[in-house]
């Protein structure tokens, strides 16, 4: 079976959230089952020496709207892992993925229509079996395989249906889609066009991230206004967990910590966590550490942080956070890491320093107002860190409370009102069993025997991918 896996971004090659990472570990993981190759942009950003990303000798010319795209493929192994690269101009060159921070480039839709079409080049040229597609970026090729009769089987994959591709009517001429397209059953969404929905007509299967996110997108409250349109494809839709690469996040081997750990061996982590308390001054070592890691947006629950921050600040506890967003919360995070002694602040991305987080801290705060799967949780529980989520999406599916005499995997401190006080009584919790350090460790080593590996959500993905093939 051979497989074509496409998406905008890819783990270690360009990286804006947890797409990047699924769209290394999963094909890695398919390998076993399949005739992987993955494509993505040749961002201007990608380093090629340091990749070994070499020209495969192909271009072509991609003719739609009324102009013409010059495109030229590259390739490299990683990791033993098969990538196609594809350059042109006006979607590589660029100093961002997808725009400056909280704003997109406004011609986005050309750029990744580009990409689109380039798929559809290249699974005509290699004659691939099954087609991987992955969020509105890549949506639209589901569309132009369609409508170009290509015999290939397509599986799309929603990551986070808030982001959906939508533009307006006239970007149908210049992305070189038929006008026939511009309806309820097709692209039309509120009188512009959509991509996503793109991808959920022309797919003979559609999935989500995780169970619990397949069935809530169907409800208005989480659907965008797609609920309906995905209640009537509803057939075809499944959810499957995501997983994490449990080589690249391995407590006992991972080469960004300072000191190593397992299961059954936790002395490395405390020294994680005073090394990581030290580097940012902080000498309250008998203290829990919270850390919050990732995108400074609603969707993530920084407002609900924000909210609670002067009232955390006065318990016994250390807070760190490591993410970039949206100014408005730069701007409430700082006044108060300025104010409160314990609290600690670093904006940006850093790979290296999220591990050393992971590694350090006692709990992780993830108090999302919506979660497709998230995968921060996973990496926590993986390096012996309880999570303390807001019960949604595939919160609901990985995280579960701590009740004696049950064990479901994993473990963490869930809580249900999206509101201020809900936030507060569940780190109330996660201190009182930071109390109790014989308890702690148990569901910290039961939490880091859990399978959150991609090769599991592999299998789901293989399955499929059988049935349709």
């Amino acid at each position: 079976m051979k497989l074509l896996f496409a998406a905008a971004e890819m783990f270690p090659f360009a990286k804006s959230g947890g797409l990047a990472d699924i769209a290394y570990a999963l094909p890695k993981a398919l390998r076993d089952g399949a005739d992987v190759t993955t494509v993505m942009p040749l961002y201007a950003f990608i380093d090629k020496t340091r990749f070994g990303i070499r020209p495969t000798g192909e271009h072509f010319v991609l003719t739609f709207g009324n102009a013409s795209y010059d495109v030229e493929l590259f390739s490299a192994e990683y990791r033993g892992l098969k990538v196609l690269f594809v350059y042109n101009e006006l979607l590589c060159d660029r100093e961002n993925l997808y725009g400056p921070p909280g704003e997109g480039y406004q011609d986005n839709d050309l750029r990744f229509a580009i990409f689109s079409h380039a798929i559809l080049e290249i699974v005509k040229r290699y004659r691939f079996d099954l087609l991987h597609l992955n969020d509105w970026h890549t949506a639209l090729a589901a569309l132009l395989v369609h409508d170009a009769g290509v015999p290939v089987k397509i599986v799309y994959t929603i990551h986070n249906l808030a982001y959906q591709g939508t533009f307006p009517p006239d970007s149908m001429v210049r992305c070189g889609i038929d006008s026939r397209h511009f309806s309820m059953e097709s692209l039309e969404f509120y009188g512009q066009v959509n991509w996503m929905k793109a991808g959920i007509t022309h797919a003979d299967a559609v999935t989500t991230v995780s169970p619990s996110y397949a069935i809530e997108i169907q409800e208005p409250e989480f659907g965008f206004g797609l609920d309906g349109f995905l209640r009537k494809h509803r057939k075809k839709l499944t959810g499957i967990l995501n997983g994490i690469d449990t080589e690249l996040y391995d407590p006992q081997k991972d080469p960004a910590i300072p000191a190593h750990f397992g299961q059954n061996a936790l002395r490395g982590k405390q020294r994680c966590k005073k090394g990581y308390l030290e580097g940012i001054d902080m000498d309250k070592y008998e203290w829990p550490l919270f850390i919050f890691i990732g995108r400074l947006v609603e969707q993530k629950g920084v407002d609900l942080i924000v909210e609670t921050l002067g009232e955390l600040a006065q318990k016994p506890l250390i807070l760190a956070i490591l993410g970039e967003g949206e100014e408005r919360f730069h701007t409430a995070l700082e006044t108060a890491a300025g104010k409160y002694a314990n609290i600690h602040l670093r904006f940006g991305y850093d790979e290296a320093l999220s591990h050393r987080m992971y590694a350090a801290a006692d709990f992780l705060l993830m108090p999302s107002r919506f979660e497709p799967c998230g995968l921060n949780q996973m990496i926590a529980m993986r390096y012996g860190t309880v999570p303390v989520v807001h019960r949604v999406g595939g919160l609901c599916d990985s995280v579960h409370p701590i009740v004696r005499g049950k064990r479901i995997c994993g473990l963490g401190v869930p809580f249900d009102a999206m509101h201020a006080d809900a936030l507060v009584e569940a780190v109330d919790k996660a201190l009182a069993l930071y109390g109790s350090r014989e308890k702690l460790n148990r569901i910290r080593k039961f939490d880091m025997g859990c399978d959150f590996s991609i090769e599991r959500c592999a299998q789901r993905y293989l399955s499929l991918y059988e049935e349709l093939v």
